[in-house]
Formats: C-alpha cells, structure tokens, sequence
C-alpha cells in the first residue's frame, strides 16, 4: 500500500498474481487493501516461452520471448483487442520494463476455466495473464469503479 500512495496509484484495491501456485489453481487475487482481505480470486496463465508446452515456470523481459515477466504493472486503458475486452500494462520495474512494447495486456480466454482445474494445468499464454471471460467481467466491474490506475503484481 505504501508503493501505490506513494505513486499515487489506488489504495483501495490491488491485483496479485501469485506465481508459486500451481497452474489450475487459484492464483489471481483481487486485495482490498484497507481490510487487508481476498475480495475475488480466479485462474491465470503464465507464459510458455515461445514453446508449444512449458513445464514449470520461467521468466522474461525481451520482446518476443513469449514469457510472463514478474514485477508491479500500472493497469492501463481497456481496449477491444484481438481477445475482446483487454488492459493494457505498463511495466514499472526492470523485469518487466518491456510490457508495452511486447504488447503484454490482462484479457480473456475460454481456455481459461471459470473453476479451478488442478491437478489439469490451463492452458499456457505468450505472456500475457489471461484469465476466464467471466472473471474478467469481475475485474472490469472493479476497474470501472475505481478513480486512480489499480497496481497488479506478480510474484513467485
């Protein structure tokens, strides 16, 4: 909370993106930050790493290397892009300076399950998080309501 006051990003409201917890799980939080509490939680894909299946996780910054990149993003604009609805991202530490450019934006997918699927992982991205159609109405929901850009992390 003390990033996002000092940065003059929302305080009310955070996403993460916990990493460290398996593919078909849960790892997309909606935080409300005042009460400390989970307010929503959903599936999200990590990114393959150009290959047609990656086992595990890995991580990375480069244009056109098909990875999730961890850090702080400043959710942007919606759009109607190539997937419907969509925000932009701007990364806003050195592992994941190149969001923009990579063209790395929070939208939806109907490979992406509205339940968790554990121990059947989802399917895998180019970097994006993506999550389930009807989790992003959710966060759409959250985003309209809001004055000042959400923060999203991701972590491991």
């Amino acid at each position: 909370m003390h990033y996002a006051s000092q940065h003059k990003y929302n305080t009310g409201i955070a996403f993460l993106i916990d990493m460290s917890i398996e593919s078909g799980r849960n790892r997309f939080f909606v935080v409300d930050l005042k009460k400390d509490s989970i307010i929503a939680e959903g599936l999200v894909t990590h990114g393959r790493c150009n290959q047609s299946w990656l086992t595990g996780r890995k991580y990375g910054n480069t244009v056109g290397c098909g990875c999730t990149s961890l850090g702080k993003y400043k959710i942007g604009n919606s759009y109607q892009g190539r997937f419907g609805l969509a925000y932009k991202l701007h990364g806003l530490d050195s592992t994941n300076s190149n969001a923009y450019k990579r063209f790395v934006v929070l939208h939806s997918h109907e490979c992406v399950s509205d339940n968790e699927t554990y121990p059947l992982p989802l399917c895998q991205s180019d970097g994006c998080p993506t999550v389930a159609p009807g989790f992003l109405k959710k966060l759409n929901v959250v985003l309209d309501s809001v004055r000042s850009p959400v923060l999203l992390s991701i972590y491991e």
